[in-house]
């Protein structure tokens, strides 16, 4: 297709193939996760499922691709679908409105997918997600997003495995956690994140009711691209 002919020009024709045919879930499509979803879909992949419970907020609009003044109020999800189906309407989209934790986590089918992105901002979601997507055996690849928030420098994102990763408060509370309920991942796992920590110096009372923190697309937008890259280039490396 004329649309995907640069990318198969990039990659060759057995990739973009094995793009179309790849299987890929998605959770969480806020400041990270749409992004991520974005670059998927703008580079073929054929089939992607998006888990978010939330409603587009005016709060959204500085930072996620689907959060426009028209869409303020929708499903985050299905507001994010139409405009992914704008981008490539052959792909099969999946628009779930629900949140993965605990008590949902047997309701999600994983073992169909190819890969699993956690782009998850809840804390005890994310840890829950990591756990379960680690766990030895299990056929898919999964990448993490740790926090994109109170940071300015999109020069700072960068790739390491969890355990590697050096001055990310979220993940450094992530493994607090896990020492403490002595519950770890299955196995090692890579995760996009960045060591830079900004001291806001204002908050709107919006921030203070919700614990919300500042954030700009210049930076999660990175972040989630840079997610859907480690699936492409994962997905070419198996291919050579």
């Amino acid at each position: 297709m004329e649309r995907h002919s640069r990318t198969e020009m990039l990659v060759g024709a057995a990739t973009m193939e094995r793009y179309r045919a790849t299987r890929a879930i998605l959770f969480g499509v806020g400041g990270v996760g749409s992004w991520c979803a974005e670059g998927l879909i703008r580079s073929g992949i054929g089939h992607l499922t998006i888990v978010d419970r939330d409603i587009v907020a005016e709060s959204n609009i500085n930072r996620q691709l689907m959060a426009t003044t028209a869409t303020v109020g929708q499903s985050k999800v299905e507001a994010l679908k139409a405009h992914l189906l704008d981008i490539n309407p052959d792909a099969d989209i999946v628009a779930l409105q629900k949140s993965y934790s605990a008590d949902s986590a047997a309701d999600f089918d994983l073992d169909g997918y190819d890969y699993v992105v956690d782009a998850i901002d809840s804390l005890a979601d994310k840890m829950e997600l990591i756990i379960n997507c680690t766990q030895k055996g299990l056929p898919f690849t999964f990448f993490s997003s740790m926090g994109a928030a109170l940071k300015m420098d999109p020069t700072q994102v960068r790739v390491s495995e969890f355990w590697e990763v050096d001055g990310c408060p979220l993940a450094a509370t992530l493994r607090r956690r896990m020492r403490r309920q002595k519950r770890y991942p299955g196995r090692k796992f890579r995760c996009v994140w960045s060591p830079e920590v900004i001291r806001t110096e204002a908050k709107s009372e919006t921030a203070e009711a919700t614990a919300a923190k500042g954030s700009m697309v210049h930076v999660t937008a990175v972040v989630g691209f840079t997610l859907a890259g480690l699936i492409l280039q994962d997905i070419k490396k198996k291919q050579s």
